[in-house]
């Protein structure tokens, strides 16, 4: 399984750096007009993926099975970040959300840890068998997901909530708890739109979308399908995207698609789709093939984050689903969702390499 785990690597790594060419094209004139320099974002995009890479090679070095026991002290360590986040003068503020910690040489965002760090740790409890479990892990899931959902960040809550509840599944759950998780996660979306007036405003531009009339989107709704429309079959052109000049918000981070596709067409989405999706499969794979419980509910959980992250930022940019501020793995730019996501993938590459090795399969 070891060659599948160097494939892995060698697709992560050629998305990134398709990542960095992706985020040069959209953000050179934001850069020089904010900055004064064209290649701000890619020279830390760069340092990032650099960064990202050695800490996968370490990790993959790393039995995954060790990290067993680290499981609960990570996740009690993550859910103290994700309270600092509103300390003021330690927890950074921008736009209205309290997402980040200023370190002063890095600022760190807590919500992006606890995608892997509470996979590892659901691994790992859900990899026993035991009964009575649905509150434990409904209080666990509330805790995690409220705190996310406070800063506010609904994007990074969806996803969270999402690979909860699928690693849950997969740890061989009864369908009456699905059904029972499934209508508290249901309401609790409904609460959470219907009472910050912002999820109310998103969420009524999506449902009032009309492709022949855009005068009642909204403004960021209305310039990324101006982008996307825009490409076409082929594209623009590399270099002759129009609405990254300052047009479509958020076009380094939750809209890059968007400048990606207004350049390259259909073609050239379908082509950056395909290479996600044969990751996704790597991924997948790698996990299926585990020899133990821990390793499988570990890697699906990371897979299915980096799914859910692709399909909410992607749909959001084709009007499938509203707009909810989720980045695009190893595309978007951002150093903590950086990390975090190749640390996923040295998880992967450790899933790959040792299991198997000293450990009877058992699930």
């Amino acid at each position: 399984m070891q060659k599948v785990g160097i494939l892995l690597f060698i697709i992560t790594l050629l998305l990134s750096l398709l990542g960095v060419f992706i985020l040069y094209e959209s953000s050179s004139y934001t850069a020089i007009l904010n900055i004064g320099d064209r290649y701000h974002f890619v020279k830390n995009q760069l340092m990032w993926v650099g960064g990202g890479v050695i800490l996968a090679f370490i990790l993959s070095r790393f039995d995954y099975r060790k990290a067993y026991p680290l499981a609960l002290p990570a996740l009690v360590i993550t859910g103290i970040l994700l309270i600092v986040v509103f300390i003021p003068g330690i927890g950074l503020e921008l736009k209205g959300s309290n997402r980040w910690i200023d370190l002063k040489f890095i600022v760190v965002q807590p919500s992006e840890l606890l995608k892997i760090s509470l996979t590892m740790y659901l691994a790992a409890w859900l990899s026993r068998k035991e009964s009575n479990r649905l509150g434990a892990f409904l209080i666990l899931f509330f805790v995690f997901v409220g705190l996310v959902a406070m800063e506010p960040d609904l994007g990074s809550a969806l996803v969270v909530a999402t690979t909860s509840v699928i690693v849950y599944f997969l740890s061989g759950t009864k369908m009456k708890e699905m059904v029972i998780i499934a209508a508290v996660l249901i309401a609790g979306i409904i609460a959470l739109i219907k009472f910050e007036p912002y999820r109310v405003e998103r969420f009524m531009a999506f449902r009032n979308f009309d492709v022949h009339d855009l005068s009642t989107t909204s403004y960021h709704m209305r310039q990324v399908l101006i982008a996307v429309g825009s490409g076409g079959l082929t594209g623009v052109g590399l270099g002759n995207s129009v609405q990254k000049y300052a047009y479509v918000p958020e076009n380094t981070t939750d809209s890059i698609f968007a400048i990606y596709a207004e350049e390259t067409g259909f073609i050239g989405s379908l082509f950056l789709l395909g290479v996600i999706a044969i990751q996704l499969y790597l991924g997948f794979l790698i996990s299926l093939r585990s020899s133990d419980a821990f390793g499988m509910l570990f890697g699906i959980g990371i897979v299915t984050f980096l799914c859910v992250q692709t399909f909410l930022n992607i749909g959001s940019q084709v009007v499938v689903v509203p707009l909810t501020g989720v980045p695009l793995p190893f595309i978007s730019y951002g150093g903590s969702a950086m990390m975090i996501n190749f640390a996923a993938i040295g998880v992967l590459l450790s899933i790959a390499r040792f299991s198997g090795k000293g450990v009877k399969k058992s699930r």
